[in-house]
């Protein structure tokens, strides 16, 4: 499993408004500075997060986003997959993923655990525990 920019960005801009936190609408071009991403790239990161109901936006002058909830209510496994989808090592793991040698692969147990550990991991930190 490798996580792409899109993941590893969507983290930064979500760590970034939870340190910037004051209540304000945080514009793009502000997070684009201080994370040196582009802006097309940063508005498609933010266009995912805020679908998942992770941003509050705004427009005009004074607009921009926020975080809708705190920062030790985001588990970044939540972020992660906003952006990458399944974090899953292999396929035949998701949902979707079908293996017709499932039933009698000798490193499947293998592969769930890699999985289960995965999951933990990034279920188990927030956004706060990367502020600290």
């Amino acid at each position: 499993m490798k996580i792409s920019t899109k993941g590893r960005y969507a983290l930064r801009v979500m760590l970034d408004l939870a340190m910037n936190e004051n209540g304000n609408f945080i514009s793009l071009k502000e997070i684009a500075e201080r994370q040196e991403i582009s802006n097309k790239y940063l508005e498609q990161i933010i266009a995912k997060l805020a679908k998942k109901g992770y941003l509050e936006t705004a427009r005009g002058n004074n607009g921009g986003y926020r975080l809708a909830k705190k920062a030790n209510e985001y588990t970044i496994g939540e972020i992660l997959r906003a952006t990458e989808g399944e974090l899953t090592p292999i396929d035949c793991l998701t949902e979707e993923g079908t293996c017709t040698r499932k039933e009698n692969c000798k490193t499947h147990a293998f592969w769930k655990g890699l999985d289960n550990t995965i999951n933990e991991y990034v279920n188990s930190k927030t956004l706060e525990d990367l502020m600290k």
